[in-house]
Formats: structure tokens, C-alpha cells, sequence
């Protein structure tokens, strides 16, 4: 793979950013690209490990030396048709995929794993450039109809591999866009939504149908679907947020994060909001409360905003500067990790632990705050404690809520059809059928399995949609 002394003679090399004070001006992808011959470079680094640990570490099984390969080659062509073979969505995943495969890459040993990411990214775009993706469209129909309930990525890639193997597809989507996940709850300047308008339309000529605006459970019957359609799948994912039920939780200025994230998606497609109902952080002092990917996302979009400060708030102690490679490679491993949001100026405290929420005349104004010490007790469970002493007053004019989703969001469809759920909330179903405790209805994505990743999402969808086809046909060509 590759070239077999390239990881020796060539230094790893990735994208890079726009400097900050450009990019916080705007909400558009920000990366700038390495040039083909970088890429070429790169490629060859992938070396001939003899265990591919990547290859398993990608929830899709990306082929991940092959297409490194084949751009070594300058065969991008190629590339592209195995990296499709596993993904259906790779420039989603080489944008927002925190790339677990890079983490286990044998050159990760020694902190230089190869790029593979950025030449994901890059084998896409050049398709799209190209005009080398086009749709995919079955030689026969069967005559099946199925009906999707949710339009993010696991809709998406279920929708598409089944349109494939020449069944009737419908997606239905309670808001006005497509996308779900995808498209109100990343931030335009992590991936552009135009993206997820050109795979429509590639969807599209291969017989997907498409219903935005149109609320399973309250505009149609979830029954009706079941009625009408051979087999249903339910791709709704994770809407139900963390609360933080502490004294002062009714103050004006605290909202849930992706109550904030999906508000500005919306201003960058054009929609117009009620003034009454706005989140915005301009001129104020906001703090996030949640360490991960979400609370990231409102960090960057505070700043483009206008906030005066952006304070971000831990509930777990903060991770080591570099990881046991010894322990923990070639798993993803714990360590302390700076998004390019964070970078822009946030402020970031760990092991602290929200106690109230001060206010004035309805709005809040502070946070009371403690410092938390974790211990391990006698089972090895750890357990939190406040330190004594270690109070202090945070000021805050607008408080947003990224402590993660607890389950898929049980009124309304799921309560209509009564499908059974796992002990976390989650609608029950195995990863060999994805069917759930009732005929015809599937689930896949973050409604089946929770809170998770995009490219677990495309992995479910896939696999799922393998399964309703064999449901309906007795039989399956689709991979998983």
C-alpha cells in the first residue's frame, strides 16, 4: 500500500484553518485544502502495516488503505468507487467525523497517523468536481414501498441503498428542509448545506421522495404509514436533551443548545424568525454547559454572533495533554482535545459542577458554581464531590444546555405505535434485523442505538436497509 518507505521519507501534512479573525466573521466552511500533490504525498505514507487497524476502527469499514492507494496512483477515479462502496455520504463524514481511524492507524505510535480524513474529503469533492457522481438508478423496480420517518443520516443512507435495489422510497421530514441532524443541528461553518442539496438531487433521479414540512404522529398518522407502506423505518434520532433542573431553571436566557444551533442554521438558509422567540449571543456573556461536540458547535457560533465571551463548563475532570499509547492504542483513546471552536477564544473549566442559576427581574445573570474532586469507591466506580470552599459566581446573559440527549423523543410517534423500548429509552431493535416489536416497523440510527455519531448513523442506515430489503424480498445484493 502506498509507498513502502513513504511514511519514513514523508512528514504527515493536513488542512489547515483560516486564521480566526477571518473566519469568525462569517459562518462558511473555513478549511483550506491541501493541494493534489500533498495529497498524492500523503497517500503514500499509508504503509504496508500488515494489519489495517483503521479498517475496523470506521464504523462504515471504510477500505481505507486501498483509496489511499489508489491516490498515490492518481487513480482518484477508483478511489472514489471504493470509497462508495462503504459510504454514501463521505464528504458529510470528512468534514465532521472526529475520525476514529486516525486514531488507530500504526503511525498513530509515534503521534503521525496518516491523513485519512482529509483524503476522504478530498476523493469526494474531486468527484463532485469532476461530474464523476451520478445517480445510481436500479434496472427494475419491485413494486415495494417504504416509508422513512426522519431525514438525517441514517434516513438518508437507508433511504438511498433501498431506492437502489429498486424499491419505492418515501423520507418524511417534520421540518421544512431535509437533513435533520445534518442540516439544523451542525453549523454551516463545519459543513455546507449545499452539500446535502446535491445528494438530494442525486437521491431524487434515482426515485427517492421527499416530504419536508410533514410531522409524522400530528399532520399524518404514524398507523396510516404502517397501513399503506410495506415496511416503515423509523430514523428520528435523539431529540430528547439533558436538562439541568437546578434553582433559577426558569430564568429567561437559558435554552437548550440545539435550540440555539438549529435558530441559526435557519438565518443562514434564509428563514425569517420572530423577534420574540431569537437566541442570539451578540454583546453578551454566554456559558456553555457540556464539554462535547454540540457545546463546541455553540462555542464557534457565539463568536460569529458577536458574544463578548464564550465560557465553556465540564462536568468531568480534564483529560491528559497526550494519551498511553501502550494502554490505549489502537482504541480512541482519552485525551484532551481543542476544536477549532474552542481555539477561536472560549474559556474552558473541567470538574466543575453548576449549583444555581442567579437572576434579576426574570433574565439570568450568574451561575453559582463548585469544583468537583472524582474518586473511585470500593466497586471502582467513580464519584463526584463537591470541594469545600471552592464556590464562585460566573457571570452569564445567555446559558445554553449542551449536556448531551437522553433518548429519541417518546410522544407522538412512538407512543402512537406503541414500539418497545430498551431500558435507556431507545426504540428496541437488534442490529441483525433493526426490526422493532412490531411488524413492518423498523429502526435504525440514533433512535435505535442513542446519543452517537454521523458515521454510525450511515452505518446503520446501510445495514438496516439490508434488513428491510431482505424482509421484503426474501433476499439481499445490498452490503452491509
Amino acid at each position: 500500500m502506498g509507498k513502502p518507505t513513504g511514511f519514513m521519507e514523508i512528514p504527515r501534512r493536513d488542512r489547515t484553518d483560516a486564521p480566526v479573525a477571518d473566519r469568525t466573521q462569517h459562518f462558511r466552511e473555513f478549511v483550506i485544502p491541501l493541494s493534489e500533490g500533498e495529497l498524492r504525498e500523503q497517500g503514500a505514507r499509508c504503509m504496508d502495516c500488515g494489519i489495517p487497524f483503521c479498517h475496523p476502527a470506521c464504523p462504515v469499514n471504510n477500505i481505507i488503505p486501498d483509496w489511499n492507494d489508489l491516490v498515490y496512483r492518481d487513480d482518484w477515479r477508483q478511489a472514489l468507487e471504493v470509497l462508495h462502496s462503504t459510504n454514501n455520504f463521505p464528504e458529510f463524514t470528512g468534514r465532521i467525523c472526529p475520525a476514529p481511524c486516525e486514531a488507530s492507524c500504526t503511525l498513530n505510535l509515534t503521534d503521525e497517523p496518516v491523513t485519512i480524513k482529509t483524503i476522504e474529503c478530498a476523493i469526494v469533492d474531486k468527484g463532485w468536481e469532476e461530474g464523476w457522481i451520478t445517480p445510481d438508478v436500479p434496472a427494475h423496480k419491485t413494486g415495494k414501498r417504504v416509508a422513512i420517518v426522519g431525514s438525517g443520516p441514517a434516513g438518508l443512507a437507508c433511504a438511498q441503498q433501498l431506492a437502489r435495489a429498486g424499491h419505492q422510497v418515501e423520507v418524511f421530514e417534520k421540518n421544512n428542509r431535509i437533513g435533520g441532524l445534518l442540516r439544523y443541528g451542525i453549523p454551516d461553518f463545519k459543513m455546507s448545506k449545499s452539500l446535502i442539496d446535491q445528494r438530494m438531487a442525486q437521491m431524487q433521479a434515482e426515485g427517492v421522495q421527499f416530504h419536508p414540512d410533514t410531522h409524522i404522529g400530528r399532520d399524518i398518522p404514524a398507523r396510516q404509514l404502517v397501513e399503506t407502506y410495506d415496511a416503515v423505518v423509523l430514523t428520528g434520532g435523539a431529540e430528547h436533551p439533558r436538562d439541568l433542573p437546578i434553582p433559577g431553571r426558569e430564568f429567561m436566557g437559558i435554552h437548550f443548545a440545539m435550540d440555539f444551533l438549529i435558530q441559526q442554521n435557519r438565518r443562514v438558509a434564509g428563514d425569517t424568525l420572530p423577534e420574540q422567540e431569537s437566541i442570539c449571543a451578540k454583546d453578551k456573556h454566554v456559558v456553555v454547559i457540556g464539554g462535547g461536540d454540540t457545546g463546541s458547535d455553540c462555542i464557534g457560533t457565539s463568536f460569529r454572533q458577536g458574544a463578548l465571551s464564550v465560557t465553556q463548563l465540564e462536568i468531568m475532570p480534564q483529560p491528559p495533554e497526550k494519551e498511553d499509547k501502550l494502554l490505549s492504542w489502537p482504541n480512541w483513546p482519552y485525551k484532551l482535545r481543542t476544536s477549532s471552536s474552542q481555539a477561536e477564544g472560549a474559556s474552558r473549566d473541567w470538574a466543575v459542577a453548576t449549583k444555581t442559576f442567579l437572576g434579576e427581574n426574570g433574565q439570568v445573570t450568574a451561575l453559582q458554581v463548585v469544583h468537583l474532586e472524582w474518586r473511585q469507591n470500593q466497586e471502582g466506580h467513580w464519584k463526584m464531590q463537591e470541594i469545600p470552599n471552592t464556590e464562585f459566581e460566573l457571570p452569564a446573559d445567555l446559558v445554553l444546555l449542551a449536556m448531551g440527549f437522553i433518548h429519541p423523543v417518546h410522544e407522538g410517534v412512538l407512543q402512537e405505535l406503541g414500539t418497545a423500548l430498551d431500558g435507556r429509552g431507545n426504540v428496541q431493535a437488534d442490529t441483525e434485523s433493526y426490526q422493532t416489536s412490531i411488524p413492518k416497523i423498523f429502526a435504525a440510527g440514533d433512535m435505535r442505538r442513542g446519543q452517537s455519531l454521523v458515521v454510525w448513523a450511515i452505518r446503520e442506515g446501510r445495514q438496516a436497509a439490508r434488513a428491510v430489503d431482505e424482509f421484503l424480498m426474501g433476499h439481499s445484493s445490498l452490503p452491509r
